[in-house]
């Protein structure tokens, strides 16, 4: 049987998208990074990254000061798991429907296009 993990909310998206792109960090320097895009305390993230570890969503070296966070998971398998779960609620599982609904939201550049067709092709040749 598949360990269901939760879904990170929106907030929780956002830190771990900090420690995606910039790797392990503190509290503060978490913090910073966010409160340079919206204005964000110090003790609304350290209580976000507290729920986080809880929900296994990232791990916390302890044995240092300040303590380090870090994503227990990479961004791709967040993305997987999001979409999936998507898929399921709003396309009855349907990722055909899902993927026509994302093309339809906003027109694609003709590297995006390039792109799909390169992974389509990939796929059909190895028969996925």
């Amino acid at each position: 049987m598949k360990i269901r993990r939760p879904n990170p909310t929106t907030a929780e998206l956002e830190i771990l998208g900090v420690l995606w792109e910039h790797g392990p960090a503190s509290v503060r320097d978490i913090q910073r990074r966010l409160n340079a895009v919206k204005p964000t305390g110090y003790t609304t993230v350290l209580k976000l990254l507290q729920i986080m570890h809880e929900k296994g969503l990232v791990s916390r070296d302890e044995t240092t000061r300040p303590q380090i966070y870090s994503a227990r998971r990479p961004r791709e398998d967040t993305q997987r798991q999001l979409l999936s779960d998507l898929a399921q609620r709003a396309f009855g599982g349907s990722v055909k429907a899902l993927v026509l609904q994302a093309l339809a939201t906003r027109k694609s550049s003709p590297a995006e296009l390039e792109e799909m067709e390169a992974l389509l092709d990939r796929m059909e040749r190895n028969g996925k």
